[in-house]
């Protein structure tokens, strides 16, 4: 689970849990819709669009 900072107000996740919510999000039988509900995530955060998952 994230980890929460003390005086933030957002939630830090392991650099492991975004890759594998990434791979999981790009299989085929898989939604980035479902993957983001089973995380407890907003799906914005499994998009392409995100800065950190740019390469």
């Amino acid at each position: 689970m994230p980890e929460m900072i003390m005086g933030k107000k957002t939630q830090q996740y392991s650099t492991e849990f975004k890759v594998k919510a990434v791979e999981w999000s790009h299989q085929a039988h898989r939604s980035a819709k479902g993957v983001a509900e089973a995380l407890d995530i907003h799906p914005f955060m499994l998009s392409p669009n995100q800065p950190q998952m740019r390469a």
